[in-house]
């Protein structure tokens, strides 16, 4: 399953690093902030080489994030990893989401003016 989510960065956790059965790994977490009308936090992890795209944006830049979502179980519980394989900075020019909101909305005109009779 392959999604993507566009958002200001936020924050970049520190990295983290280990030794598995398959040999040295690196992970490092960070938190994009989305730019819906009600935003919501999400956090993703880069793995191995995907976490020297982080050193690509810097906290607040708009970026898009493509990302699987894995599941595990371990004991008897399970776990969610949003794993990012690729992160892509948005241009300073413009925004793929919606259209900012204008800045003064005018008046409803009224169409009723001067006549006092309802309109039913």
């Amino acid at each position: 399953m392959s999604l993507e989510v566009t958002g200001r960065l936020l924050k970049v956790l520190p990295q983290q690093r280990g030794a598995g059965k398959n040999g040295e790994w690196v992970k490092q977490d960070f938190v994009v902030e989305t730019t819906e009308q009600y935003p919501k936090k999400v956090c993703f992890s880069a793995w191995g080489d995907k976490v020297n795209d982080l050193s690509r944006v810097n906290v607040g830049d708009s970026i898009t994030v493509s990302f699987n979502v894995e599941s595990r179980e371990y004991n008897e519980r399970w776990y969610t990893d949003l794993r990012s394989w690729r992160i892509t900075p948005q241009s300073q020019g413009g925004s793929a989401g919606m259209p900012p909101f204008p800045g003064e909305i005018p008046p409803p005109v009224d169409s009723m003016e001067g006549n006092e009779d309802l309109p039913f």
